[in-house]
């Protein structure tokens, strides 16, 4: 398989199975980063507890996140954003093709990913009355429909606009040896040698 394209990049298809395979390696990624921020916390001092996750994307967009960070701050914050960027394009490459696997724009993640992130984010600061009800419920909603249509739904059983289908089988492999032209447009030269020589019946001579 190709990692590269499977982790990375946004073009194709892949099915569900190797949806939920992203998710481990996701996970395995998290893990990793987080024990790299806990080494520099005791390198650098600070908190042996940390937050790290889809969240932090969504603290881009809200004021109240930003603060004048310390010195010490500075290392961990490098590494968390780092590591935020490539879980989340590793997250948004794997799911944007499943999504083409399901005959789907890779638009959909708006709905599905963004408008519940936005609305946990700032929940919170909503104010407390009916009128929040259905705001959490349309955000539940969308990421439970993108749940199912991403990882328990088949894609598309044929070719689409965004690639073949991943589970179809491929074709039978040739094991014939290659036609070499060469070969076959070569002129051979006749070879000169001496005339057949004729035998004829005894009593014609």
């Amino acid at each position: 398989m190709d990692w590269t394209w499977y982790l990375f990049r946004f073009d194709g298809r892949i099915n569900r199975a190797k949806l939920w395979l992203a998710g481990v390696v996701l996970l395995g990624l998290m893990m990793f980063v987080g024990v790299v921020i806990v080494a520099i916390h005791s390198l650098f001092g600070g908190p042996a507890s940390f937050h790290f996750g889809a969240t932090d994307l969504f603290k881009l967009v809200d004021p109240d996140a930003y603060r004048s960070p310390t010195l010490a701050d500075l290392p961990r914050l490098l590494i968390k954003l780092l590591g935020t960027s490539l879980l989340m394009w590793v997250y948004f490459a794997t799911s944007i093709k499943r999504l083409h696997d399901r005959d789907k724009s890779g638009w959909w993640m708006v709905p599905f990913f963004a408008v519940p992130g936005l609305y946990n984010q700032f929940a919170e600061r909503l104010p407390d009355s009916y009128a929040d009800l259905p705001l959490a419920i349309a955000a539940f909603v969308l990421c439970l429909w993108g749940f199912v249509e991403m990882y328990c739904l088949k894609g598309s059983r044929r070719t689409n606009r965004f690639g073949p289908d991943p589970l179809a089988p491929k074709p039978p492999r040739d094991t014939r040896p290659p036609w070499d032209q060469q070969s076959e447009i070569e002129m051979v030269p006749h070879k000169a040698g001496p005339p057949p020589v004729w035998r004829v019946k005894p009593g014609y001579e």
